[in-house]
């Protein structure tokens, strides 16, 4: 039976984090944890970050590894980071929401374009980074499950 893309282990709430590498390292982390990545797999999201930023606005990243990166993952999953503070990602870019992605072959092209559309709405958004529990978030992602 292939894992959940989004789990509630993938989920965590109200975090804080002092910048964009320790908000990077922290969403790769719960990929290598949750069994989706070998742990290269983070330092590829890095690497994939010093190319182009995965900024998206509304306060949102999506960071996730480089092309190459693809021999590192296992299953395709995603992490979710809510950080009510923010984090700063360089240029005024605030991020209140971080969604890690590691997909198989093309599978995280339709993760994205699924999480762009719910993400696109500021109003989502704003009820990621407000959600109390994580049941809150998997039903706003459900469409990505």
């Amino acid at each position: 039976m292939a894992k959940d893309i989004l789990s509630n282990d993938n989920i965590h709430l109200h975090v804080k984090l002092d910048s964009k590498e320790d908000a990077i390292r922290y969403t790769g982390k719960i990929l290598v944890d949750g069994g989706y990545v070998e742990e290269s797999y983070v330092e590829k999201m890095l690497e994939r970050e010093e190319v182009t930023s995965t900024y998206m606005g509304n306060n949102l990243a999506i960071p996730h590894g480089t092309e190459e990166a693809k021999k590192n993952v296992l299953e395709t999953g995603i992490a979710v980071v809510t950080v009510p503070e923010g984090v700063d990602f360089g240029g005024g870019n605030i991020v209140k929401v971080l969604i890690g992605i590691a997909g198989k072959g093309d599978e995280h092209l339709e993760i994205l374009s699924k999480i762009a559309i719910i993400c696109s709405e500021e109003a989502n958004i704003e009820k990621i980074v407000n959600a109390q529990t994580k049941e809150e978030i998997i039903s706003l992602l459900d469409e990505v499950n």
